[in-house]
């Protein structure tokens, strides 16, 4: 029997994140969900085994540098190895303009969506190199390369670094055999949105109308993506960002 893959993914106690371990689980790899919520993570993990899926639950929280690199070394030194890596973990964060924008909120967009990147992946390599068709995923968005809505501007800059350093380390891991690729997922409908999704009903609806597969996008779109990009099948690929948006980054 060939030994099973271990795919880590932060952020999977919802939305995509978790449509993603459900995917690569159903893919036959041992899936290690990361989250901050205990509870959710358990009971994600018992849906899971529910379905055939070898799954486990690591809390901690991607900011902070220490808690990343234990966790992620505990799970490597368990498994002796890890395949994949998905950085799913980040968010808004909320919303500020520059003008009013506290050093504290900066430094939590950041921290959340790059700084946890780097955290992650730096402590993964060394297991990634005992991996089978090993690589990192990570997360960017059409925020940067527009910079984001009002009040999103520090997001749309975490997110332009995250597409910067998923690059930089296709170059740095390639002699390893390590691919790094990254999704920008579109207007996806999860409880990302679940504020405007509430009040105003109307206006997120209408988000449709700007793609032109006319319809928002599901976390199972990009779970599939996932899924293709951590496969033998993308073994020439690396260094690239995939739109999952159904041509919403060209606008109708």
């Amino acid at each position: 029997m060939t030994e099973r893959k271990v795919a880590i993914i932060t952020g999977a106690t919802g939305g995509i994140g978790f449509a993603v371990a459900k995917r690569l689980g159903q893919d036959g790899y041992t899936v290690i969900l990361n989250g901050i919520d205990d509870e959710a993570g358990a009971q994600r993990v018992k849906e899971l085994a529910a379905e055939g899926i070898t799954a486990e639950y690591c809390g901690f929280d991607v900011t902070k540098e220490e808690a990343v690199t234990a966790n992620i070394t505990k799970i490597g030194e368990k498994y002796g190895k890890i395949d994949v890596l998905v950085n799913n973990a980040g968010g808004l964060g909320g919303r500020s303009r520059f003008e009013d924008m506290t050093t504290e909120f900066y430094r939590f967009v950041m921290a959340l969506n790059l700084d946890s990147v780097f955290f992650a992946s730096r402590a993964a390599i060394p297991f990634l190199k005992k991996g089978e068709h090993p690589s990192i995923i990570n997360y960017t968005s059409n925020a940067g390369w527009n910079a984001g809505g009002p009040g999103a501007g520090i997001y749309g800059t975490s997110k332009a670094g995250v597409h910067t350093i998923t690059r930089a380390l296709a170059k740095d891991l390639a002699e390893y055999g390590i691919r790094v690729n990254a999704v920008s997922p579109g207007t996806i409908d999860t409880d990302f949105h679940k504020q405007i999704k509430s009040t105003k009903p109307e206006v997120f609806a209408s988000w449709a109308k700007n793609i032109m597969l006319g319809r928002l996008g599901q976390p199972e779109d990009v779970a599939g993506v996932v899924s293709f990009l951590a496969s033998k099948d993308a073994a020439f690929l690396t260094a690239e960002t995939i739109q999952v948006g159904g041509g919403q980054a060209l606008g109708i």
